[in-house]
């Protein structure tokens, strides 16, 4: 059987070398292009923001009978300056890829979902696709408290109502 320090050096010889690629060598690049900086609108600039959260969206697949996963990221109520018309919007976390953008209408009626506090469905028209089409969302709410999740929730109705 070999010694198992005949292994050493080469174990320390990778350490070594993965050091070293971490080492600053003092070398400096300079850029070949210089780029400008942009700015970039959301679409949210005229509006306040009512709500601001963390959670999981799905949508119901009526051909396949099913709940699929439609992204998890941060889920806004927006209030319109002028209109004063509210819409939700959710984007994905890492990508910021708009997975629901709908208005509440007096129409919108968001219900518990599977009997859970941190969970509740409605019907919307959507427009996150860039097609306005029928869909019915759940959403799921992480670490949330009802008690500060439910106050927004009833005045999502008051809202509907009152601005549709």
């Amino acid at each position: 059987m070999g010694d198992p320090a005949e292994h050493r050096p080469v174990e320390e010889e990778e350490e070594a070398a993965a050091a070293g690629e971490d080492e600053d060598t003092g070398a400096q690049v300079t850029p070949i292009v210089k780029l400008e900086e942009v700015a970039v609108t959301t679409g949210e600039e005229d509006e306040d923001v009512l709500l601001d959260m963390k959670a999981k969206l799905y949508r119901f697949d009526k051909e396949g009978n099913q709940w699929k996963e439609r992204g998890t990221g941060t889920v806004k109520l927006l209030k319109h300056k002028e209109t004063a018309k509210v819409r939700l919007v959710m984007r994905q976390a890492k990508t910021l890829k708009i997975c629901a953008n709908h208005l509440v209408v007096a129409t919108t009626k968001m219900q518990e979902h599977a009997g859970s506090d941190k969970s509740c469905m409605w019907h919307a028209l959507d427009l996150a696709d860039g097609e306005l089409k029928e869909e019915m969302f759940a959403i799921r709410f992480g670490s949330v408290e009802s008690e500060h999740l439910e106050p927004y929730l009833t005045s999502l109705s008051l809202l509907a109502s009152v601005h549709s």
